[in-house]
Order: structure tokens, then sequence, then C-alpha cells
């Protein structure tokens, strides 16, 4: 697994020009994207200090390794940064002193790493005054940052088909939300896909990224919206019952592979109050309750329609709030059955999460029965292809094109390639710049 490298010169952090990062239109080897990792007040970033140590180092931290000397203490330099007020326009601070702008970028360079919060990621760091606080996004390499999702997200001692699958819907995912016009392109958290920087990546999990280089899936010559969860709880739903989007490759079907999960049963005992007070947020209100029921369900087996009868009337919760009530009450999935009785709502269901796209413990299960990761995905997103990160040449500089390889096969199909499968190979990027100027776009 490479290691974190000591950059060979003096780190600095300077002014950033946005038009320099985003509109270059250079060819770069790699696709790097821009993760929002730390937000406050005041954010304390490190980077490697160099020989010539830079003014006043803080106490060593101990990486991966270093190439220099495998497990060693590596020296780190750090900044804490502010804002000189807490208004929306309010310049940055390093170290209690006026950074003269709005934005701050130490761009990534080979093998570079830094520490943002207390958590050591691959790549540099972008900066930005926002809203009286600072955000600090993580600017790496699509691979690099993969190494520090797929194990956050699965666990990295599960077979490889299952952890190339995942790999390959993150890459996905990610590829799809690159935005140039953003301030960033995803977050860190389960909002988006949990990402832990170097601390969260395994070898396994490594392996399996880098078996799938450049491998994303896609519908219509784009990206595919990738959506994954724990356990479909036997049949996944589709994408128009949970959030009524109208994706034909994510539809609701049986799900037989997924059994077996910490989650494949569950029971939860609720109050009459607590089911008002539940209901109340989705603007139901019918006095004392009397009964729950749901009166329509959909072909997964989730409610959508949940009729609510008390001392002041009958509401009906529908579409797809009524899986969300189900889920605001604190079950585990919306495929569930509800019984009220005695003052008391039971819900009963199997799985955990939305239940829309790849059922994490349905890819286990999958890759157990010996099927490769592109029968997991074709599975989970029928009709889709595989596909490539592309050179996107002049016509779109700033986001990944996509080359397909082959329609995703049923369980009981072959994969047919279009083309000779390759690796390592991504969209060009404009390259980051290696100096600084002030960025007279900031907001």
């Amino acid at each position: 697994m490479p290691s974190p490298r000591v950059p060979r010169a003096p780190v600095k952090l300077l002014p950033l020009s946005l038009p320099l990062l985003l509109g270059a239109a250079t060819h770069a080897e790699a696709l790097n994207i821009r993760v929002l990792v730390s937000s406050g007040t005041q954010v304390t970033v490190r980077v490697p200090a160099t020989p010539a140590p830079a003014p006043e180092p803080e106490a060593a931290l101990a990486p991966a390794a270093s190439p220099a000397a495998p497990g060693a203490a590596l020296p780190m330099a750090a900044w804490k940064v502010g804002t000189m007020s807490s208004a929306p326009n309010a310049r940055l601070t390093l170290n209690g002193k006026d950074a003269g702008n709005t934005t701050l970028y130490l761009p990534p360079t080979p093998g570079s790493v830094v520490e943002i919060s207390g958590k050591l990621y691959r790549g540099g760091v972008l900066l930005r005054a926002q809203q009286g606080g600072v955000q600090a996004i993580n600017v790496v390499d699509v691979e690099d940052y993969l190494r520090g999702v797929v194990a956050s997200e699965m666990p990295a001692s599960w077979p490889d088909a299952a952890l190339r699958a995942q790999a390959v819907i993150a890459r996905t995912y990610v590829a799809s939300r690159i935005n140039p016009a953003a301030p960033y392109d995803t977050c860190a958290t389960e909002k988006c896909q949990v990402y832990t920087g170097v601390g969260g990546e395994k070898p396994t999990t490594d392996a399996a990224i880098t078996a799938t280089a450049g491998q994303v899936v896609a519908y219509g010559g784009k990206a595919a919206t990738t959506y994954f969860s724990s356990d479909s709880g036997g049949f996944t739903a589709s994408a128009k019952e949970v959030w009524n989007m109208d994706l034909p490759y994510l539809p609701a079907k049986a799900d037989p592979f997924s059994a077996g999960g910490p989650k494949a049963s569950w029971r939860l005992d609720l109050s009459a109050a607590q089911v008002a007070e539940v209901a109340a947020r989705y603007g139901v209100r019918v006095g004392t309750l009397k009964n729950v029921a749901v009166t329509r369900a959909s072909e997964s087996g989730r409610p959508q329609e949940i009729t609510l009868s008390g001392s002041g009337g009958v509401k009906r919760i529908s579409g797809a709030s009524a899986g969300g009530f189900v889920r605001s009450l604190g079950a585990s999935s919306s495929r569930a059955t509800l019984s009220y009785a005695g003052g008391k709502l039971t819900v009963q269901g199997s799985g955990n999460g939305h239940g829309v796209g790849l059922s994490q413990y349905g890819a286990l299960g999958l890759a157990k029965a010996g099927y490769d990761h592109l029968h997991v995905l074709g599975f989970y997103y029928p009709g889709t292809a595989l596909s490539r990160l592309a050179d996107a040449g002049p016509r779109s500089p700033l986001r990944p094109s996509l080359r397909e390889l082959a329609a995703l096969p049923a369980l009981n199909e072959p994969l047919r390639l279009n083309h000779t499968l390759r690796v390592n190979a991504f969209a060009p990027v404009p390259a980051f710049p290696l100096a600084f100027r002030p960025d007279l776009n900031a907001q």
C-alpha cells in the first residue's frame, strides 16, 4: 500500500486563483475531486514540515509510513485558520493574522498528505471563508479518495466481489457529483459517502479499488445514480416509491440474496404519544389516537399510504412520505407492517436503510454464491452499462466523460465487453496551480 511522502519543498498557504483552479484547460493524469471534510469557526490544518522548519512547528504526527523512515514520526507544521469577523465576506486568518483573502489553497502533489481537524488525508486542501466560518475541502485524486471511502462503507473483511462492487458504485457516485460551479463536489459524512481519509484505508479495499480502477456504472451515457443501503430486507425498493424519482434502473425487485444480516428481522414498539409527535411533523393531527394502519403498500412491501384515525378525524400520509413516516418512527427500514392495539403501535419489518439500489448484505450473499462484481452490479442496477472514466477532450475539460465497455449482465448471462478494459484511465481535468494568486472571484 503506497505511503504518504514528505514534500521536498517548503509548504506555504497562499491565496487561490479560482480561475486557475477551475478554468485552465490542461491535461492531467488524475481526476481530482473536492470533499468537504471539516467546517467551523476555526479549522486546524497541518502539513508535513521539511528539514528547514516552518516557523513554530507543532508536535510530531505519526502517519502510516514515511519513505525516508517507515513508521517514524513525521513532523507537521500547523496553521489555525479562522476569519477576521463573523461577516459573510470576512477574510481568512492564519494563526490569528489576516491572510488577505477569503480563499486559500494548498494544491495536491504526488504522495502529498495534509491533516485537517485531526484527520490525515491524501492530496491538498482548499480553505474558504463561509458565513463567518471556515470550510476545509480536501482536494484529492478520485482513486485516493476511494481508499478512504470503501472500507468506511463496507467491512474490509468481506469477499472481494462485494468490495469491488462497492468500489465501483462509490466511484460512480462521486463522478456524478463533480460540479465545478459548486464550492465542493461531495461531503465526508453519511449524507454523501463516509470518507475517513488515510485512517480508513485497508489493504483488501485498496486491492478492490485498484482492480476496478476507472470503472463506473452508466445509464444513457452518464454516470448512474448508484444508491445503496445496508440491507434491502429481501426486496429492493424503487427510487419512485422512496423519493418519487423515475429511474428505470432502480426498480423494486425480489432480492433473495439479502439474508442473514443483523437487521433481517426487527420490531419496534411506540406509545400513542410518540406516534402523534412524529405524525405532527408530517402535518397530521387526529386528536386522541385510535388506530394506525397501512392502507396501501408498494410492490416491495413498503407503505405507500398510512391512515391514522383519532377523536379528531381521519388523516392519511401518502406516497414517499409514508415510508418517511415509518423511518421517522425509528424503524430501521420502511419495509414494515404496522399494528395498533392497547394504545401502542408495533412496527415489525426487515432490512436496514432505504432499500434502493445495491443491498450491501445482498452483495455479500451474491459474492458468497460465487458471482463476480459485474454480476452484482447488473443485478442491482438492471439495464445499466459498465463504463470507464475516459478522456473528455476539449469539449468538457472539467467534467469526466464515460466510455461504455459492456452492458452489465444479469445473473445468468456472461459479460460481453465492447472494448478492452483498461485501468488507471481517468478523465483529464485542469492541473491545479503550483503557485497562488489573489482570488478576485471569491464571494
